[in-house]
């Protein structure tokens, strides 16, 4: 079974050697995916309005597999400051819906002006 990859224009270019999905059998891992734009602008200075657009990135690449995050089983969210937590999870609450996928958070170092990073594990059918 080959592993395939998996490319949206609708969420940004990776500027590194990876890609933003990969798909083997029904297995999908979507790369971690940060708060740009297809063009790879920075959106949104607040920690909600950067997990809004990792999310909806998380989204168009799961897309671009035939997917959606009703596939997704494990979600791993990347933040840069414990205070965070609280607005990071109002705003990854307007994304989830029952039953909810498994979800691992933890604090981390990131470029300037990201404050969040979101991967994705989803088993499609």
């Amino acid at each position: 079974m080959a592993k395939v990859e998996i490319r949206t224009s609708e969420a940004p270019t990776p500027v590194a050697a990876f890609s933003q999905g990969v798909r083997k059998g029904n297995v999908l891992q979507v790369a971690g995916q940060v708060a740009f734009d297809a063009q790879s602008n920075i959106v949104g200075t607040t920690v909600a309005d950067q997990t809004r657009q990792a999310l909806r990135n998380v989204n168009a690449v799961l897309a671009a597999a035939g997917a959606s995050m009703d596939d997704v089983l494990m979600l791993r969210v990347y933040l840069t400051d414990t205070a965070h937590f609280g607005e990071m999870n109002e705003a990854y609450g307007e994304f989830m819906k029952e039953p909810f996928p498994a979800r691992t958070t933890v604090y981390v170092g990131l470029p300037a002006g990201l404050l969040v990073e979101i991967d994705a594990l989803a088993v499609v059918d």
